[in-house]
């Protein structure tokens, strides 16, 4: 990593885990491929922060931590890039328990039980699943019906589309990821995350 951390990708120590890296890493990743319009790649740093913002309109007495979890609930991709729900499927590796480790462990490292409570885990996929219509409709060139069809449209879709529209442009790798460790400071001021002790 640039900061200077060595991760096993194997055995994932949240020790070695940085909010930078993490940043650095999901703003130079795009999501659908790169295959959205703009002249910028629509980064797994930007979908993050839609979804964390969804999930507090969705639920907004939901607790700052379950928001911080939110804004984490891609950060494996940091480092293993973003694929899509088909070929996770298809490869024969166990591709989910590998990337749960990598979750596992950056949640630990920012103060998060290692596997979300349902309770918490549910509205954030509910805000992923809403921030996928909004992108493919929005970004990735989908039609109504097949955004629909494969995401479900989203209740109340004029109020979650006002909270998408500034996120829904594609930013420059350096904007999207100064966004998004900005919002990772807030949430921790709130208390909502201990660091863990360097090594």
């Amino acid at each position: 990593m640039l900061s200077g951390r060595r991760l096993d990708l194997l055995n994932p120590s949240p020790l070695d885990v940085e909010i930078e890296d993490i940043a650095h890493g999901l703003a130079r990743v795009a999501r659908w491929n790169g295959q959205t319009i703009g002249e910028h790649a629509f980064s797994v740093a930007q979908h993050c922060l839609l979804v964390e913002a969804l999930v507090g309109r969705l639920v907004p007495s939901i607790e700052r931590r379950w928001r911080l979890a939110a804004l984490l609930h891609d950060a494996p991709e940091y480092v293993i890039g973003d694929m899509i729900t088909p070929f996770k499927t298809a490869l024969g590796l166990d591709y989910r328990g590998f990337e749960a480790a990598l979750a596992a462990a950056v949640h630990v490292r920012f103060g998060l039980p290692p596997a979300l409570p349902a309770h918490a885990a549910r509205p954030i996929k509910r805000a992923d699943r809403v921030a996928a219509f909004l992108e493919a409709r929005r970004l990735a060139g989908f039609g109504e019906a097949e955004a629909r069809r494969y995401f479900g449209r989203p209740r109340d879709l004029a109020a979650v589309e006002r909270i998408a529209v500034r996120l829904l442009k594609p930013w420059p790798a350096g904007q999207a990821q100064c966004a998004f460790v900005a919002r990772f400071a807030a949430l921790a001021q709130a208390g909502a995350t201990p660091r863990a002790a360097a090594p």
